[in-house]
């Protein structure tokens, strides 16, 4: 039979309460006590009943992060895994269980949620800029339920914490390198335009343009671009146009999949020739012939951080708000390192 918190109290030589208070870190209690009771849960193999203490404290111990099922392109890959797996450890390091729930119009969509936090079910939550509306952020801001944004959010009214990840900086660095490598007429094709991050890259790819003087080409932005054929078509028409790109920039390591099909196909050499650069460092990018230069962001750190900020909102209702932007690198590979030379890279493999 498992052990009770009178059998703990028992060993210790303690009140049950005074068990109770060490479990839910409440009243004062001393070291030399605390320990005694540590050690006899420890001996008798003890484990909290969460209900129970949730019930006590009014906390569930709980946080959630909301995703969308039906969009499979935004949750099923590396980038949200590490994501998740950062928000795991944070919560895991601190005592909390993580729970995940379904955000999609069609499995009920926010409304869920809000069955999760009127409930009491769950201490805090993390979603997604890209299915964080309006109406539910005031009901969370007007019942100060703890809340963090995984994405930067603007043209709100709603007081939020957000983290995200500095897409202008990595537009930047992704133009800069290239310049750097030789390369003077860029294209950058992207998976979207609606999306806050594309936005921000392109951002940052025309004020590095300017910075480099380089010339600005509306026609060697292209949106909208979401797989890898669709992309070899794109930059084989480009590559025959008048005033073809000696570069491309793409949103991801697929579209750079892509873009090097396409150079293949025209017997366009990479990197002498034509050079790749592609946000979201992969292990495709690693493992491509040749090996495909990429912008590394830390998308675990990412995790910790939201995580972190939601448990200390949780345990500190009167904490400020914060709002972080992680920086980016280059990580250089083949696919930029032209025979003439250049800067020397920071790390590569392949």
């Amino acid at each position: 039979m498992a052990a009770t918190i009178r059998d703990v109290a028992h060993r210790a030589g303690v009140s049950p309460s005074t068990v109770s208070r060490v479990l839910n870190n409440k009243g004062v209690i001393s070291d030399e006590t605390a320990q005694r009771i540590q050690k006899a849960m420890q001996e008798l193999h003890y484990v909290p009943n969460d209900f129970a203490r949730s019930f006590a404290t009014g906390s569930a111990h709980t946080i959630a992060i909301v995703i969308d099922v039906e969009n499979t392109e935004a949750y099923s890959n590396n980038f949200f895994n590490d994501t998740v797996f950062g928000i795991e450890t944070t919560a895991h390091k601190n005592d909390y269980n993580l729970l995940i729930t379904n955000g999609a119009e069609a499995f009920g969509g926010i409304d869920s949620v809000e069955r999760l936090v009127l409930g009491k079910k769950i201490d805090g939550v993390i979603i997604p800029e890209s299915i964080a509306n309006e109406p539910f952020l005031k009901r969370l801001n007007e019942q100060k339920f703890p809340c963090v944004i995984l994405g930067r959010h603007e043209h709100t009214e709603n007081e939020i914490s957000w983290v995200d990840i500095n897409n202008m900086q990595a537009g930047s660095l992704a133009v800069r390198h290239l310049f750097q490598k030789g390369y003077r007429k860029i294209a950058l094709i992207t998976n979207g335009d609606k999306e806050l991050f594309n936005k921000d890259r392109v951002i940052g790819y025309c004020r590095e343009l300017q910075d480099c003087e380089l010339p600005f080409d509306q026609g060697m932005i292209i949106h909208q671009i979401s797989s890898i054929d669709e992309c070899k078509r794109k930059v084989v028409e480009l590559l025959k146009s008048e005033n073809p790109p000696d570069a491309v920039i793409c949103s991801n390591d697929l579209l750079a999949l892509g873009a090097m099909r396409a150079a293949k196909a025209l017997g366009s050499d990479v990197p002498n020739e034509f050079g790749i650069v592609c946000f979201d460092n992969t292990t495709i990018t690693e493992v491509m012939e040749p090996s495909i230069s990429s912008l590394d962001v830390n998308t675990y750190e990412l995790g910790v951080q939201a995580a972190d900020i939601l448990i200390n909102q949780i345990e500190n209702p009167t904490s400020s708000l914060r709002q972080i932007l992680l920086s980016t690198r280059m990580i250089e590979r083949r696919s930029t390192q032209r025979e003439q030379g250049g800067c020397p890279y920071e790390s590569a493999s392949g």
